[in-house]
């Protein structure tokens, strides 16, 4: 491993080794990949360099967050031990937001278990659109001294300038709107949500908004796409409705195996994400907004 004395120190594991890497360039942070062997029976062992600087930096997405949630309790505890007075997690898209109240009795409210943890044991933490509805801020579910909330809609709304003329912004739920809404008042376009009942992980109902859509060309937005059911259920609707073209736009681009083909076989022309999570559908990079927070963080030098 190397010697990381002099500059910040920005970790990750070998499957985010190009962003982070990409990352640490622009950011003037020394990158270090987290040497992980995985035993047998399925437990973890870590190693990091042994000399690790004063402020150092932890990338780990949380998309398929059980098993990282021990990577990241390992990494962070040992960068303690090793030296590590102020720790920052970068974790692109940060998992477990969904459940911030208690919808029925005895569930686990898993905002504030994971926010919790993570807060005891960073210093900071940085993500992208964090999927909040019932508290206003990430410190609120995630109570550390810096909890900085990017977001991707306005470099969606940009690639999007690029790609239509005057589109039609629309997300596929009420839920969307925070981020329609940024990204539509970026450029001046006109925006609305739909209206959708959710029966199951997979069933979902669409009411399209009152707004005309005939001969638009219409951009779904939203924060994640995962089954793909929603959007599809939505593009299928615009398309009965007279919309001239469907794209899709989302910061975190999950899609779980046949979404990608269900999304474009419901008219779906373009697919567009971030690179918070890397899928062949990344148009725009988030690496330049998360230096800025790192350098207000006082963590890089360059």
């Amino acid at each position: 491993m190397n010697n990381t004395n002099g500059q910040g120190t920005l970790l990750c594991f070998e499957d985010e080794e190009g962003i982070a890497r990409t990352t640490a360039e622009a950011a003037g942070c020394a990158l270090v990949v987290i040497e992980c062997h995985r035993f047998p029976d399925g437990e973890l062992r870590l190693r990091l360099p042994p000399d690790l600087t004063a402020r150092v930096v932890l990338w780990r997405g949380l998309q398929q967050p059980n098993e990282k949630l021990v990577e990241v309790l390992l990494a962070a505890q040992t960068a303690r031990r090793l030296g590590a007075k102020h720790l920052t997690l970068v974790a692109p898209y940060m998992a477990y937001m969904r459940q911030d109240i208690e919808f029925n009795p005895g569930e686990a409210i898993s905002q504030r278990i994971v926010g919790g943890f993570l807060a005891g044991l960073f210093d900071a933490v940085i993500t992208l659109d964090p999927h909040l509805h019932r508290v206003s801020t990430l410190q609120e579910a995630m109570p550390v001294k810096d909890a900085i909330a990017l977001s991707g809609a306005p470099l969606l709304a940009d690639h999007i300038a690029s790609q239509r003329q005057q589109p039609l912004l629309i997300g596929p739920d009420e839920e969307a709107l925070q981020w329609v809404a940024v990204a539509a008042a970026r450029h001046g376009w006109d925006h609305a949500v739909c209206r959708k009942t959710r029966h199951g992980d997979r069933e979902v109902d669409i009411e399209l908004p009152e707004f005309p859509v005939v001969g638009r060309a219409v951009v779904l937005m939203d924060d994640v796409a995962s089954s793909g059911h929603t959007l599809a259920r939505a593009a299928v609707k615009l398309r009965a409705a007279g919309a001239a073209s469907i794209d899709v736009a989302v910061t975190h681009a999950l899609f779980v195996p046949g979404a990608v083909q269900l999304v474009r076989g419901s008219g779906v022309g373009e697919i567009w994400s971030t690179d918070c999570i890397s899928h062949p559908s990344n148009a725009v990079s988030i690496v330049p907004e998360v230096v800025r927070s790192l350098r207000g963080l006082g963590v890089s030098i360059g």
